[in-house]
């Protein structure tokens, strides 16, 4: 509703009339099992996407992260809002101190679990505030949530520490915003236009590039981290085992953001990534 309010709103100051419909996703309903056993892509987005198709609405504002790499046919991202801060962060006792680490990634998991093999990780569902409740709770000692999540709900004072990208890469697109049309040059894709951020989009174009060539998304232990600089993008990107014992990263330039993504994640995937993920998804 953030998102969706966000994006109204700088419509709005343009002076378009705009009226928010809110639609229950699938990922939304499920509650009681770890996303990456829900199963499937698009569990954040598919309902949305159906609406859209039928015309019920003109745009759908979406997590980034949540957006599978490939788009239903007749539609396209319009527009990819200025980005917030992609990285994630810990809420409650230091990765040293803590025994029991709540999330509901399997990336963040991993990630986790190849940093500190003693770590505990349970799954930990539901929204931001519900999260921050059970760590009050004691239920865990620390859990771990996007920064940007914290931020835009006003959460920012929650954050103990923001983790290195380097120990936590963040998801694809993660901190990022997709403004969703029909493809073509609708009215819906005409204003969108006006709220795209150039910069952010090369570099999440760059991270879904990779995501691509891995065939997955933020149900899988995979992150993957862009930023422009001089003129280029800068891409890092892991892939992780669900239980962490191997980790394969890399890093790559260039001026083509798809390029970029595309040729890291072919290093990877020979590297090793490719074992990882077919493991995975024949499980």
């Amino acid at each position: 509703m953030w998102q969706a309010r966000y994006v109204a709103a700088r419509l709005e100051a343009l002076g378009e009339q705009i009226r928010i419909e809110v639609i229950k996703t699938s990922g939304d309903r499920i509650q009681d099992v770890p996303l990456a056993a829900a199963g499937g892509k698009g569990l954040f987005t598919k309902e949305i996407e159906e609406a859209l198709l039928a015309g019920a609405i003109d745009l759908a504002v979406h997590s980034m992260k949540d957006l599978p790499t490939e788009l239903a046919p007749g539609l396209a991202i319009a527009a990819i809002p200025e980005r917030e801060d992609p990285r994630d962060a810990l809420v409650g006792a230091s990765l040293e101190a803590a025994a029991k680490i709540g999330t509901s990634s399997l990336r963040r998991a991993a990630q986790l679990r190849a940093f500190r093999s003693t770590l505990t990780i349970e799954t930990l569902r539901g929204n931001v505030d519900t999260r921050l409740r059970k760590l009050d709770e004691g239920r865990y000692d620390s859990i771990v949530l996007a920064a940007a999540g914290l931020r835009r709900l006003g959460w920012e004072n929650r954050i103990g520490e923001i983790l290195p990208v380097e120990i936590m890469c963040p998801a694809g697109g993660q901190g990022a915003l997709a403004i969703e049309t029909r493809a073509g040059f609708g009215r819906g894709s005409e204003l969108a236009r006006k709220l795209d951020h150039a910069e952010t989009r090369a570099a999440v174009e760059a991270e879904r590039a990779f995501l691509a060539m891995m065939g997955g998304g933020c149900q899988v232990p995979i992150g993957a981290y862009a930023r422009l600089d001089g003129g280029a993008i800068h891409l890092i990107a892991v892939v992780a085992s669900p239980d962490g014992a191997r980790t394969i990263r890399g890093h790559h330039h260039g001026p083509n953001p798809a390029v970029v993504g595309t040729e890291l994640g072919q290093r990877l995937l020979d590297r090793g990534a490719r074992e990882i993920l077919d493991e995975i998804f024949t499980a």
